[in-house]
C-alpha cells in the first residue's frame, strides 16, 4: 500500500513539473525576441521613420533652382498672377505683398504686410518680414540677387509663344513650394478640359477675331504671339488679320484699321481700367467706322477684364475668367 502511494505521489510532482515548464515567459515570443512592456511604445522600424521625414521641396525656374526643407508657410509675392494663385491653392498662407499694386479682385489683401511697390521692394520689410519664399515677376528680375540673399526664390515668367507651358510651369511650382501640388493639378485639369471645349466652340462657330488694347484714346492690335495670343494660339480662334507685328505694346491701329479688317469678334482689353486715364474703352470707340464692323451689327464687341488680361494675367482664377469671357463669346 505505501508503494502505491508513493508511485501516485511521484506520478502528480512529474505532471505539476511538466506543466510548468510547458508555460512561455511573458516578456517573449516564440522567436525569442523580447516584447514591450505593457504600455510601452513599440519601436518604429526603419521604414517607418523615413515615412515620416519631411521631403525636400527642389524647383526649377527661369533663373535657376531653389531647394525649401518644408513647405512655406510664410511668402512674399510680388507676381500678381501668383498672387492670384495663392489665393485659390493656400488663402491661409501668411503673406507679404505690394499693398498699393492690388488689383481690385484681390483687394483684401491690401491688409497684408506691406513689401514696397512693384518696381521699388522695401528690402528691410521683406528682411524682417522672415520669408519661407519670395516669389517675383519681370518687374522685380533685376533685384533676384537680392532676394536670394533674403530667402529661397522663384522667378515667374510667362512667354507669349509657350503660354500655356509656362503658365502650368509656375503654377506648380508655386504649388509645390506651398505644399500644394494635388491642389494645383485638379485646378489645371479643369483649365485643360475647358480649353478643349471652347475650342470645339471656336471650329463649330466659325468666326475670326481681332484684339485690340485701348489706353486712354490710343488703340493697338495684337495678334499671334503676342501677349493676348491666347486667343489664336491656344483657344484656336482664327484671327481677322495674320500680318499683325508681335509688340509687348502692340501694333498701332486706328479706326479705319478696325473697319478695313472687319472682324466677326472684337475682342478689347481697357488698359485705362486698371492704369488710369480719361477716355474709356467705349468711349473710345463709339463712332461711325467702328459701328460699320461685323461685330458691332452681331452684338459681338467683348469688353475683356484687364486686371484678368493685363494686371494679373498668369493665375489660376483669372485664367477661370479669361476662358469664360472668350467661351461666353463664341456661345
Amino acid at each position: 500500500m505505501k508503494k502505491i502511494l508513493s508511485l501516485v505521489l511521484v506520478l502528480l510532482l512529474s505532471v505539476a513539473f511538466m506543466a510548468g515548464c510547458s508555460q512561455e515567459k511573458p516578456d517573449q515570443d516564440n522567436s525569442g525576441e523580447d516584447k514591450p512592456e505593457q504600455g510601452q511604445a513599440t519601436p518604429k522600424s526603419d521604414d517607418e521613420d523615413k515615412k515620416e521625414e519631411p521631403k525636400e521641396i527642389n524647383i526649377e525656374h527661369a533663373k535657376g533652382s531653389i531647394k525649401l526643407e518644408t513647405a512655406a508657410k510664410k511668402a512674399v509675392v510680388f507676381d500678381m498672377g501668383s498672387l492670384d494663385t495663392v489665393d485659390a491653392i493656400a488663402p491661409e498662407i501668411e503673406l507679404a505683398v505690394p499693398t498699393s499694386n492690388i488689383p481690385k479682385a484681390l483687394s483684401k489683401y491690401e491688409k497684408a504686410t506691406n513689401a514696397g511697390s512693384l518696381f521699388e521692394p522695401d528690402m528691410e520689410a521683406i528682411f524682417n518680414f522672415e520669408p519661407d519664399v519670395i516669389i517675383i515677376g519681370a518687374r522685380q528680375a533685376d533685384y533676384y540677387d537680392e532676394f536670394s540673399k533674403i530667402a529661397p526664390t522663384i522667378y515667374v515668367e510667362i512667354n507669349a509663344d509657350t503660354y500655356m507651358d509656362d503658365f502650368k510651369l509656375s503654377t506648380l511650382n508655386v504649388a509645390k513650394a506651398l505644399g500644394k501640388e494635388a491642389e494645383a493639378e485638379n485646378f489645371l485639369d479643369e483649365i485643360d478640359k475647358e480649353i478643349e471645349a471652347i475650342k470645339a466652340l471656336s471650329k463649330s462657330a466659325g468666326k475670326n477675331s481681332l484684339i485690340i488694347m485701348t489706353n486712354d484714346g490710343n488703340i493697338s492690335a495684337y495678334g499671334k504671339g503676342s501677349r493676348f495670343g491666347l486667343i489664336h494660339d491656344v483657344l484656336e480662334i482664327p484671327a481677322a488679320d495674320e500680318t499683325i507685328k508681335v509688340s509687348n505694346h502692340g501694333q498701332e491701329a486706328s479706326f479705319e484699321y478696325i473697319a478695313q479688317v472687319n472682324p466677326e469678334l472684337l475682342f478689347v482689353v481697357d488698359r485705362t481700367m486698371v492704369a488710369g486715364g480719361s477716355a474709356n474703352a467705349s468711349d473710345t470707340l463709339n463712332n461711325d467706322l467702328v459701328k460699320s464692323i461685323n461685330a458691332y451689327k452681331n452684338d459681338k464687341i467683348v469688353y475683356l477684364d484687364a486686371e484678368a488680361w493685363y494686371l494679373a494675367n498668369g493665375g489660376i482664377n483669372m485664367m477661370n475668367i479669361m476662358l469664360g469671357e472668350v467661351k461666353s463669346a463664341l456661345e
